[in-house]
């Protein structure tokens, strides 16, 4: 045990210098990352520039990078222009391997750079709507009404058609029905706006009114739409439940297209 002791004294004592300046490097590394990833995620969230974290974690790790090659050569011997000769070299084959997370990696920053997405956005990609939370390294963090949180490698984001949706498009809820041919269309779309008003009550934007639109004449009578505007932090298919069941029953409905034509 005491010649254990020993051997680790006499290391601790030969190499006492090199193991001082690795500490402090890492110390005042972690500090300054610290600082710089907070004041950079401050000044993202005061500019116009999107606050999105894979530009706060390009500059730490660019902080690191430099951190690793003040260490090289006093502590481990290693000539840092050396070290980026060799990496440059195996560099190449390792992108094969990791041909993906580049590709995320550039995608991620494209998308940002140019704009297309930004957190906050609303989109609609494969038929899903959400909010765009994040831009990560890898993946595009976008949130659906219901809470659920979808991870999208942003190179399929980069290559796939997107929609941006506006306040309007993303809450906007449609619900067909056939109005009887002898109502009277102003006084039956008082009664169907009065009946969802009730219906939705606390549910729907007040800044844009509910709407009804005549479209055109069917067999059974006139088509038309209801649109109503769901908050965002209720879910539509909520908003259309409760209307829907509101209107069931109303004479000026035609509800039995059959019986209509009899």
């Amino acid at each position: 045990m005491e010649a254990l002791w020993e051997a680790v004294s006499r290391w601790l004592a030969q190499y006492s210098d090199r193991i001082i300046i690795f500490a402090v490097t890492l110390l005042v590394t972690v500090v300054i990352t610290k600082i710089v990833g907070k004041a950079l995620q401050t000044l993202l969230d005061r500019s116009q520039i999107p606050s999105a974290t894979i530009f706060v974690n390009i500059v730490l790790a660019v902080i690191w990078i430099m951190a690793a090659m003040t260490v090289m050569q006093p502590v481990f011997g290693v000539n840092p222009t050396t070290f980026a000769t060799a990496l440059g070299v195996s560099g190449i084959a390792l992108s094969f391997g990791l041909k993906d997370t580049i590709a995320n990696i550039v995608g991620g920053f494209g998308l940002m750079m140019g704009k297309v997405i930004q957190p906050g956005d609303v989109i609609s990609i494969a038929g899903t709507n959400g909010t765009v939370k994040d831009v990560t390294w890898r993946h595009t963090i976008v949130t659906e009404l219901s809470g659920n949180e979808m991870w999208i490698p942003n190179s399929v984001l980069n290559t796939a058609s997107l929609e941006k949706l506006t306040l309007n498009g993303d809450t906007m809820i449609r619900i067909p029905m056939v109005i009887r041919g002898d109502s009277d269309p102003d006084d039956t779309a008082r009664e169907i706006l009065a009946l969802a008003s009730q219906a939705s009550n606390g549910m729907t934007l007040s800044s844009i009114p509910s709407v009804v639109r005549f479209q055109g004449f069917t067999p059974y009578g006139v088509s038309a739409e209801l649109w109503l505007f769901a908050k965002p932090e209720v879910l539509p298919a909520m908003v259309q439940d409760a209307v829907v069941r509101s209107l069931v029953g109303q004479d000026f409905l035609v509800q039995d297209p059959a019986q209509q034509t009899a």
